[in-house]
Formats: structure tokens, sequence, C-alpha cells
């Protein structure tokens, strides 16, 4: 319940509509009781009920005697210059005109809960998305990107259908049963309080449906996630699927999958369909006892309770039972929309272990070195990643990292832009611990070249100036040029326009890495990381990537993660890593003469070419 009142408290910020549906309502729920109010004399002229002579206009007082008697008095004088028959259309026309009030100030309710549930929900959305994007690496390894995406979509769909639905109604149903329960008690105390004993059994009833149906609406979104789980993993592998005859077998993995979801959510399906129902009865068993209760006080005689004002209490409590059971029908419903609002606020309330001091330094560039000053790291305290790196990188060098997969050569540069934070030992550019600056600043001094293209379903110019505000076309073409793509760029349907495709799906992988080597250029950063840059691509795309990395990283401080020793020869120094520690260290030709693990490794790669 914590978690829903947080998703609520985004409807602090439509107070003012908030406010002006409740006044909306109470106006609404006013005008229909008067509207019902008004029959009551009549009713009691068809029951030939003796009618009360008011023959002046009674004294103001705010309470049930003085708008009987102002209503008597009206009516006496109405029917004394007309009839019966003129008096009853008098009163159907009255009743329409409260009727009509009353459905007008019900629009106006709904108009103003409207503007509040839509911006609940664009508010709820736009708060996720911004967690995602602050949230660090390491969430995204502990969670399925399906059931990430199950949460922004489907779960705050819920919200909405389920509690922002419901929140009009928890808005207006209270203040329907306040006035009716008054109105009640105006027209009968001890007929309203044998009411109020019946009342409470259907709320308690529905009460623990609603309980139940929370647990099952949280494993019915729960499996959504690995759904969509699913769903995300087949089309990011569809050509491996095709290339191994998968497609029976994924069928049949998403078959079992889809089943289980189908089979949750009749479950819940049912258990909320029965709140209605349940209600509904529980009404009508309530109905039938006060029936009897008070046709016996009627028939009885020795009470002041008439006909008339007995049929319009059971019409007054018929209206009552509507918005019992529409109140606790919604709290059913609510219940199952928090199961949602619990997996939603799993993510608003995740903590970022990466975080920026108050006030940090702001630095611009690079002005002598980077050092790794006896650097650990591990993503979990049993399983060290990195032992006691020490490594200075002094400003425009070219520093290689090499050595068997898991040795550590990505985490490592990793944490230079502090996509994870050090274990123990500290990052310094110019001798300022990096936590010490400002997270957008230090990102600011690095460009990042990865062995995957990342690219988004854009244009080429969108995708080249991504995360560079306002750039030219002028400077966007100069940056293709640098990195080779130029030329294969114009020569694409709608040029520097045209759409690549998810994920760059329609340029080759030679041509996606020299559109991510140009987005490195026109950022222009003192600092450049480069995560396998070429070993993805066949050889002639290698000589055009390769030419525009060595263009890039001129006059750079460089960070090269290397597969293809071929590749770092000219590097400054080569750092050898091994089980998260620096086995050797030096340039090509000294590491080759100490015919150990790099001489080893240019061995292979030379043997297998």
């Amino acid at each position: 319940m914590k978690n829903l009142q947080k998703i609520l408290k985004y409807a602090l910020n439509y107070k003012k509509y908030a406010l002006l549906n409740i006044i909306s309502n109470i106006l609404s729920v006013i005008f229909e009781l008067v509207a019902m109010l008004l029959f009551i004399p009549f009713l009691n002229l068809l029951f030939n009920e003796k009618t009360v002579i008011v023959s002046s206009l009674p004294q103001f007082s705010f309470s049930k005697d003085y708008f009987e008697a102002y209503f008597n008095f009206t009516m006496n004088q109405y029917i004394a210059d007309n009839d019966k028959l003129a008096a009853l259309y008098f009163v159907c026309v009255l009743v329409g005109a409260m009727f009509l009030l009353k459905n007008l100030f019900r629009y106006l309710a709904l108009f103003f809960i409207a503007v509040m549930r839509t911006g609940i929900v664009k508010d709820l959305r736009k708060d996720i998305y911004n967690k995602i994007l602050i949230l660090p690496l390491s969430y995204y390894s502990e969670e399925k990107k399906g059931d990430i995406l199950s949460r922004i979509t489907t779960d705050v769909q819920e919200i909405e259908f389920s509690i922002l639905n419901s929140l009009e109604m928890l808005f207006r149903e209270p203040i329907s049963v306040i006035l009716s329960l008054a109105v009640m008690i105006a027209i009968n105390p001890h007929l309203t309080l044998f009411s109020l004993i019946l009342l409470p059994i259907t709320g308690l009833v529905i009460g623990r449906l609603g309980k139940s149906l929370k647990r099952s609406s949280s494993r019915v979104q729960q499996q959504m996630g690995v759904l969509l789980s699913t769903v995300e993993e087949t089309l990011t592998g569809l050509r491996i699927i095709k290339a191994f005859n998968a497609e029976e077998s994924s069928n049949k993995h998403f078959d079992q999958q889809n089943s289980s979801y189908a089979s949750l959510t009749l479950k819940m399906t049912r258990k909320r369909d029965l709140a209605s129902p349940i209600s509904e009865f529980l009404g009508a068993m309530a109905m039938v006892g006060l029936a009897y209760y008070g046709g016996s006080l009627v028939l009885d005689g020795n009470s002041d309770f008439n006909g008339g004002e007995f049929i319009g209490y059971i019409i007054i409590f018929a209206k009552l039972i509507a918005p019992v059971k529409a109140f606790s029908s919604a709290y059913a419903i609510v219940q199952k929309g928090a199961a949602s609002a619990d997996r939603v606020d799993a993510i608003l309330s995740a903590k970022n272990p990466i975080l920026e001091k108050e006030n940090p330094e702001i630095l611009n560039t690079i002005n002598e070195n980077i050092h790794y000053n006896n650097v650990s790291f591990s993503y979990n305290k049993s399983d060290i990643v990195l032992n006691n790196i020490d490594l200075k990188i002094e400003k425009g060098k070219t520093i290689a990292l090499v050595g068997e997969s898991g040795g550590g050569k990505s985490t490592l540069a990793d944490l230079l832009p502090r996509f994870y934070d050090v274990s123990s030992g500290a990052i310094e550019i110019d001798g300022i611990n990096i936590k010490n600056l400002s997270l957008h600043g230090l990102r600011s001094l690095i460009g990042v070249v990865t062995q995957e293209s990342i690219l988004f379903n854009d244009s080429v110019f969108n995708n080249i100036s991504f995360g560079t505000n306002n750039a030219s076309r002028e400077e966007v073409i100069e940056a293709a040029k640098i990195a080779n793509a130029h030329e294969f760029i114009i020569q694409l349907e709608n040029g520097y326009d045209t759409n690549i495709g998810d994920r760059g799906g329609k340029l080759s992988g030679g041509q996606r890495q020299r559109l991510s080597i140009a987005r490195a250029v026109l950022k222009n950063p003192p600092i450049l990381i480069l995560d396998e840059a070429t070993s993805a691509l066949d050889t002639e795309s290698e000589k055009l990537v390769q030419d525009a990395l060595t263009k890039l990283m001129k006059n750079r401080t460089s960070i090269v993660i290397a597969h293809r020793l071929s590749t770092i020869q000219n590097a400054d120094e080569i750092i050898v890593l091994q089980k998260g520690e620096i086995a050797e260290r030096g340039t090509h030709s000294q590491l080759l003469s100490q015919e150990g693990i790099y001489k080893r490794l240019s061995d292979l790669q030379t043997f297998s070419n």
C-alpha cells in the first residue's frame, strides 16, 4: 500500500483539478438527491396520505423540517392555483432540471479528473524513463530487458486502468455515500442505523477478494515480463534461430510461456469479475432486509414514518447501494493495480551507486595524465575482476589493453567514464579523483567506439550528431569524411537524411562502425576508448575503419582494447592483462623480445592467419 501512496503522490501536481472534481461531484450528488426528495410529497398524495397544509412561508433554518415545510408551502400554493395533475407536471419538470444539472456537473467531474489521470500517467512514464537512463549498467546485468519494458508499458497501463480509472470513483462515491446517509438519517435515523449494520458485510467480503486479486495480478505482470523478454531475445537472435532451424523449439518455448500467462490471466479475471456479483447480491439482501424492517414500521402505524417517506427512503437507499458497490469493486480493482505499482516502484526506488558529489569540480580537458592508482574492482565481493592496477597514461599517448577474454580489459576501460565505480583505489585525471568531477563533465571528455556499433533507428545525420547539440550539417559532413564514411553516405537514397533502420540494419558492419567513429569525431573528445572496434570486420572494411581510427586518435589520449594485435603495434605502451592483473607491459617490440604471454598471443594469431 505504501507503493500505491507513492503513485498517488503524483496527483499533488494536479490538486487544482482534484478540487474541481470534488466540487463538481458534490453538486452532482446534491442535485440528484434533491430530485429524489421532490417526489416524496407526491408519493404521499398518490398513497392518499394526509397532506400537510402550510399557509405561510416558514422561517429559514438549516434543517429537514424547514425544507419540508418550504416545499409543502410551495406545493399548497401551486395546487390551490391549479390542480394535482398540473402540480405533478411541475414537479416532473423540476426533477428533469435537477437531473440535467446533476449530469452537467457529473460531466465536469469526469472532465477534470481526465486531466489529472493522463497527467499522472505522463509523469510516471517520464520518471521511469529518466530512472532507466540514470541507473548504472550493473543494474541491467541483473534485470531482463523484457521485464523492464513490461514495467514501463503494461504495468503503467495497468496502473492507469486499475488505479487511476478508479480514482474518480474513490473521489465521488464517498461523497455520494455521506450525503445520501445524511438525507437518510434526516428521514428516519432508526432505519438508517439498521442499514449501517448490513453494509459493512459487503466491504469485508470484497476486501478479502481484493487481497487475493493483488497476488494474482503480481504473478500475471511478472509472467508478462518473461514473455516480453522472450520476444526481445527472439528479435535479437532471429538470424541464429533461422540458421540453426530452431523455429520449432522457439515456438514451443514461447507457447509454454504464453499458455502460463493466459492461465494466470484467466484466474485473475475470474476473481476480478466475482467482486461485482458478490457486492450486488449482498446489496440486494440488505435491500430485502431493509424493506421488511421499514415496511413493518409503516404498517405498524405508531410512527411518523409514512408510505411516501418509506418509498423515497428505499429509492435513496438503492441509490446508496450503487456507490457502495462501485467503491468496493474499485477497491478490488485498485488492489490489482497495486501489484503493478509495486513493480514500477522497484525501478523508481532502485538505488544508484554512481553518485555525484555536491558542487563537483569541472574539468574541460586533460592537461597531464590519467592515473589508475592501485585500482581494484569486483562485481561482487567474491569475484575480483581487477586487482591492484597501477597504470599511468600520459596526455596524447595511446595505451593498448590485450589479453585473454575475461581478463578485465573492458572493465578497466568502463571504470574511466564511471559506468562502474572502483571497489578500492582511485582513478585520477590530472591528479583529481574522477569521483570529485561532474559526471556530465567527465563523460564529455571521453569518446567511445565499441565492437558492436550502437546506432539508432533514425537518420544518418541524427546518428552522427547524437549527443552533440546544434551540430551543423557542415560539421557532420566533415566528421563523416574523417571517418571515411562520406562516400558511402552520399550514395544512400536520401544521403545524410536516410533512415538506417533498427540498430543500423540497413548498413554493412563496416559502414555502421564508420558512423560510430564519425559520431566520436564530431564530439571531439580529448580522451578515446576504442573497445575492439575492428574485430568484427572483414579485411577491406577493417582497413577503412582502421584508417579512420588513426585519424581519430591523432593528438588524443587513447585506450585501445584490441583483439587483433596487428592493429596496436604502434601503441605507445601495451598492457597485457591476465586474471585481472598486469602481467606484462611495454612496446610491441619489447614484449616480443620477452617471449612471454604477448609473444604467445602474437604467434597464435600469426599461425592462424
